[in-house]
């Protein structure tokens, strides 16, 4: 499970900062005489967009009239705004390649080479890759309990937190299908998108590493520390979304969260005798060797490949091993269960 938290913490963490500080590029002249004529012309240099033909009031000049109706034109608009940066940005590069200057960051990011409309095609792929090893774990482990460790006479598993696997892969799933669409194309709704699944897993994972690691085996005990977490992350949730987007506490949120999640984990590997506690382990010393790459960051190899892109890239095999080591914990358990009936 540490892989996961720090996957989402410092997937966030690092997007909160980045846009919380202003970016070197946009303060560029030359990048922020291209964005205001682009904006103005719909034009960079003698390359036109034809997705910002706009009139003055808003109204599209081309297209039929269902085109020009607000909605559309609220996303044609944030289409305009994208592909406006990506364009200048790209020209801005240009130029300041050709006077020896080094590659800086536009609106906390940096530079990348779009690929089929993606702006981040290494993340995008990644991210979808990581969603697949969280589905392909789960269907393990699912088949693992179901078909090859004993059950109740109901058909039921002897392991107690076998549902508490089957919700938490659907909040992994879910945030990281966010996270590819978020590096597909970063506009509002993706990112609010994007950080509320986060911030949903994240307060999930929280509630699992409490009931497992404490044994919580009552349903009243589970609820009473389920109860006020689901209240406290809905709100959050709520306040981002439909207040304000505050970057600073909610990366206050996570940061919180996620250390607390971390130090549980931690401190019940280093007190259990459980045989596959070296899985968790790898967990842990994977996810802070993971944390380096965000810490020295470096732009894209080739604009498609940054120190982001390769923290995914590290965190599937721990996605992995974290799988594994659930199936490992049923099965000890299941084992632990039968005895004490004997």
């Amino acid at each position: 499970m540490v892989d996961c938290y720090w996957l989402i913490f410092f997937m966030m963490l690092s997007s909160q900062v980045q846009v919380f500080d202003a970016s070197p590029g946009d303060v560029d002249p030359l990048y922020r005489a291209c964005i205001g004529e682009c904006e103005k012309t719909g034009c960079v240099g003698e390359r036109c967009l034809p997705q910002c033909y706009f009139y003055s009031d808003g109204a599209s000049i081309d297209g039929p009239w269902y085109m020009q109706q607000p909605l559309y034109l609220r996303w044609k608009q944030l289409h305009c705004q994208g592909d406006c940066r990506y364009h200048c940005m790209v020209d801005t590069e240009k130029e300041r390649a050709s006077l020896g200057l080094d590659i800086v960051k536009y609106h906390g990011k940096w530079p990348f080479k779009h690929v089929l409309g993606m702006q981040e095609p290494a993340s995008v792929a990644l991210s979808l890759l990581n969603l697949a090893m969280h589905f392909r774990g789960w269907l393990s482990f699912s088949f693992f309990v179901s078909y090859k460790l004993p059950l109740r006479t109901d058909k039921k598993p002897y392991y107690e937190y076998a549902v508490l696997w089957h919700i938490y892969v659907l909040f992994s799933l879910n945030s990281w299908f966010w996270s590819a669409i978020f590096h597909t194309r970063d506009v509002e709704l993706t990112e609010k998108l994007d950080y509320s699944s986060a911030i949903a897993f994240i307060g999930y994972a929280l509630i699992v590493a409490i009931i497992r690691c404490f044994h919580l085996r009552d349903e009243a005990a589970r609820v009473m520390v389920a109860a006020p977490l689901l209240a406290f992350v809905t709100t959050h949730i709520l306040y981002l979304n439909n207040y304000k987007m505050d970057y600073g506490w909610n990366m206050k949120v996570c940061v919180v969260m996620a250390i607390a999640q971390l130090l549980i984990w931690a401190i019940w590997v280093g007190a259990t005798h459980h045989p596959s506690r070296w899985k968790m382990w790898f967990g842990v010393v994977g996810s802070f060797l993971a944390m380096l790459l965000e810490i020295f960051d470096f732009p894209p190899y080739e604009g498609y490949v940054d120190a982001h892109a390769l923290w995914h890239a590290a965190t599937i095999p721990l996605t992995y091993m974290w799988w594994s080591f659930i199936r490992d914990d049923a099965k000890y358990q299941t084992s632990k269960f039968l005895k004490k009936l004997k």
